[in-house]
C-alpha cells in the first residue's frame, strides 16, 4: 500500500484499503477553528449530538486572533461557553495557527488522522499524517461519532531527480510544482514526494510544500518519514515517533520523474497560485506592501530568512511589511534570536501569532488596487484583500519590501524606489447648487427618554469603513436596545427627540450622518455631547435643546406630529396645537445652516 493507504488502513480496523474504496475512518484529533468553529457546535446542538471524546477534540483560534472583528469574537465566545460545558481544550488567540500547534504539540503525528474546518489541514503531510479540511457538517460528524467517511483517493508519485540549485526556497519549490501540475493536473490524488535531496528537506520546508498542496488540488502532498525528521519532532515535542513509508510493491497510479536541478526562483502573479514565471520576468514591478506569515511560511526558517535580508537595512519609504509568525512559541523564539529587533528597526510591523490576511483575518490585506508581494498560499482575487497579490518566498518579499519593487536578496538597489508625486485619486467635486434651507419644519416626534445615547448606540464601530452617506442610514440607533428597527420605521422628515448628552463618545460623523441618510428633519436634546454637537451642527444637520418641562407643556407624546422654527424656537405640538419654546440656533450654526454646511 501506499502511505496514505496504509494511514486510512491502521484506522479503519486494519485491513487492505485500494483506491476507490469507501471506509469510516477514525479520526485522532477534531479540530474547529474560530473560522466555522461556531456553526459546528450549532450543528451538533441542533441535531442533539454530543462529543464522543473531548479528549481528542479541540478548538483553534486562529483566522482572527483577538476578535477585531465583531462576528469573529461572537463566535469565539459561542465556542468558549461550548467549550466550557463540554471540556474541550482551546488553544485560544494568543496560540497561533491551528495546524502548526497540532505538529509541535504532539496532536499529530506520523501516522496520525487529523481534520480541520481548515482547508489546508493537509499540511499535515509534511510529517506523513493525514490531514484533511473538512466543512461544519463533516467536523460535526467526526466529534460526535470519533470517525467519518472517506473514498480511499489514488496515489501519484514524483521523483524530484538531481542537485537542488542554490537559491531555491522551499516556496520555490512548490511555485515550479504548481508551474508543472497547474491547480488540477493532481487533483483528489494523495501526492508523494521522493529524492535524495527531499529527504535532506527539514520540518519548516516541508510544511511549506505541503501547505500548498490545496492550491494543487491535491488530497495531500505526503512525505516519507527520515530519522533526521523524527529527531526534529522529539526535539519539538519530546515523544518518539514510528517511521511511515509506502511498502516496496506499492502501487501508483501516475510516476513523475522531475529534473529539480532546473528549478528557478518563483512568484505567482495576482489571482492564480499556479501562474508561477521566473522571479526575473517580474522584476521591478513597484509594490506598495509586502507580507511574510501564513500557514506556509510563518515558521522560524522563514523568519531567519527574512531578518537575514532586512539586518541592517530600511523598508523602503511608502512600502508597508507586515510580519506574522505561526505560533506564539515561534514569536517567543523570533524576539530570543533577536529577529523581532531586526523587523522592527527595519521598519516592519509583527503582528501576534495567527493566520493574518488570510480569510479577511487579523492583519496582511490590503486595499484596491494595492500591489502586494506575500508569502501566503492564496492569492485569489479578494482572498488578501482587494488589491493585487503575488506570492513569494520570505527572501523575495523581503528583499522587495527593502528595494520598493519585486527583486531577490542579491539585487537589492543601494537606493530604493520611491513613489512618485504623480495624482492617482480623482476629485469628486461636482459643482454644488445651494438650495435655500427651511427654518420651520414639520415632523413626526421619536420620543426616546434616554440619557447618554452614546455614538456606538447611534451608529456602531462595526460600520465605521463606511464612507458613502447613502448606505449609513440602514445602520441608525441599531444598536441602541429598544430601537434596533428605527432604520426600518423612520421616515423622511422625522423628527428625534430625547434626552441629556445625546452623542457622547466617539468623533465619528457618521453618527450625524446616518440621520442625514435617512432624512431625520431635526434632533432635539437636552444636551449633546461636544464633538457631537459640532459634527451636527457643520454638516447643516439641525439640532436644538430644550428644557424638559416643555414635553409637559406640549402634552407631547410618541408619535405626534410638531411644528420647529430654528429662527424664533416657537415649537407646536400639531395634534393639540399646544405650544412652547426651545433654545434656537445661534448666529453661527444658522449661518453654517444656510451654507449647506461648514465646507
Amino acid at each position: 500500500m501506499t502511505i496514505i493507504e496504509k494511514i486510512i488502513s491502521a484506522h479503519s480496523g486494519g485491513k487492505p484499503v485500494k483506491p476507490g474504496d469507501i471506509v469510516d475512518v477514525f479520526i485522532d484529533t477534531r479540530a474547529a477553528r474560530d473560522f466555522g468553529g461556531a456553526n459546528v457546535v450549532k450543528n451538533l446542538l441542533d441535531n442533539g449530538l454530543t462529543v464522543a471524546d473531548p479528549a481528542k477534540t479541540i478548538f483553534t483560534f486562529d483566522c482572527n486572533p483577538g476578535g477585531s472583528d465583531q462576528k469573529y469574537a461572537q463566535n469565539q465566545h459561542y465556542c468558549r461557553q461550548y467549550a466550557r460545558e463540554k471540556g474541550i481544550r482551546i488553544y485560544d488567540v494568543d496560540s497561533g495557527v491551528g495546524t502548526h500547534l497540532a505538529i509541535d504539540g504532539g496532536l499529530a503525528w506520523p501516522g496520525s488522522t487529523f481534520v480541520s474546518t481548515d482547508s489546508h489541514a493537509n499540511i499535515m503531510g509534511a510529517i506523513a499524517s493525514f490531514g484533511q479540511g473538512m466543512g461544519d457538517q463533516d467536523i460535526a460528524a467526526a466529534w460526535a461519532k470519533g470517525a467519518v467517511w472517506f473514498k480511499v483517493p489514488a496515489s501519484v508519485k514524483i521523483n524530484l531527480n538531481g542537485p537542488r540549485p542554490a537559491g531555491v526556497s522551499a516556496k520555490d519549490i512548490v511555485l515550479n510544482l504548481l508551474s508543472i501540475f497547474g491547480a488540477n493536473k493532481l487533483l483528489g490524488y494523495s501526492v508523494e514526494i521522493y529524492g535524495a535531496e527531499t529527504e535532506k528537506f527539514s520540518l519548516d520546508e516541508r510544511i511549506t510544500i505541503s501547505s500548498m498542496g490545496t492550491e494543487m488540488g491535491a488530497i495531500l502532498i505526503i512525505f516519507p518519514t527520515t530519522h533526521s525528521l523524527l529527531a526534529e519532532l522529539k526535539k519539538i515535542t519530546g515523544n518518539d515517533y514510528p517511521m511511515i513509508t509506502a511498502d516496496a510493491g506499492a502501487v501508483y497510479d501516475q510516476t513523475f520523474d522531475i529534473e529539480f536541478s532546473k528549478f528557478v526562483p518563483m512568484v505567482a502573479k495576482p489571482g492564480h497560485p499556479e501562474d508561477d514565471t521566473a522571479i526575473d520576468n517580474v522584476r521591478n514591478v513597484k509594490i506598495d506592501s509586502g507580507f511574510i506569515g501564513s500557514c506556509t511560511n510563518g515558521r522560524i526558517d522563514d523568519l531567519r530568512m527574512a531578518a537575514s535580508v532586512l539586518k541592517g537595512r530600511k523598508v523602503a519609504p511608502g512600502v508597508v511589511l507586515k510580519i506574522v509568525p505561526a505560533t506564539d512559541s515561534i514569536w517567543n523564539q523570533a524576539l530570543d534570536e533577536g529577529l523581532i529587533k531586526v523587523f522592527k528597526d527595519a521598519g516592519a510591523m509583527v503582528s501576534n501569532a495567527g493566520c493574518a490576511g488570510c480569510a479577511a483575518g487579523q492583519v496582511g490585506q490590503n486595499g484596491p488596487g494595492e500591489v502586494t508581494i506575500s508569502t501566503g498560499n492564496r492569492n485569489f482575487e479578494g482572498k488578501q484583500g482587494k488589491g493585487f497579490v503575488y506570492l513569494a518566498s520570505p527572501a523575495v518579499v523581503a528583499a522587495s519590501a527593502v528595494a520598493g519593487f519585486i527583486t531577490t536578496p542579491d539585487q537589492i538597489p543601494a537606493k530604493p524606489a520611491e513613489f512618485g508625486n504623480k495624482a492617482i485619486l480623482k476629485s469628486a467635486v461636482k459643482e454644488k447648487v445651494k438650495t435655500s434651507k427651511p427654518s420651520v419644519v414639520e415632523g413626526r416626534v421619536w420620543l426616546i427618554g434616554k440619557d447618554n445615547i452614546d455614538t456606538d448606540m447611534i451608529f456602531h464601530n462595526r460600520y465605521l469603513t463606511i464612507t458613502d452617506i447613502k448606505e449609513m442610514g440602514q445602520y441608525s440607533f441599531d444598536n441602541l436596545k429598544g430601537y434596533e428597527d428605527f432604520a426600518k420605521k423612520a421616515k423622511a422628515g422625522d423628527i428625534v427627540m430625547t434626552g441629556k448628552n445625546f452623542g457622547a463618545g466617539s468623533s465619528r460623523q457618521q453618527a450625524v450622518d446616518c440621520f442625514i441618510s435617512l432624512g431625520v428633519n431635526c434632533i432635539l436634546a437636552e444636551s449633546y455631547g461636544a464633538i457631537y454637537e459640532r459634527n451636527a451642527i457643520n454638516a447643516a444637520m439641525p439640532i436644538l435643546t430644550y428644557k424638559p418641562e416643555v414635553i409637559a407643556e406640549l402634552e407631547l407624546k410618541d408619535g405626534d406630529s410638531i411644528r420647529l422654527n430654528f429662527e424664533t424656537g416657537d415649537i407646536v405640538n400639531l395634534v393639540n396645537n399646544k405650544a412652547g419654546k426651545v433654545d434656537k440656533f445661534y448666529d453661527a450654526q444658522m449661518a453654517i445652516y444656510r451654507n449647506g454646511g461648514l465646507l
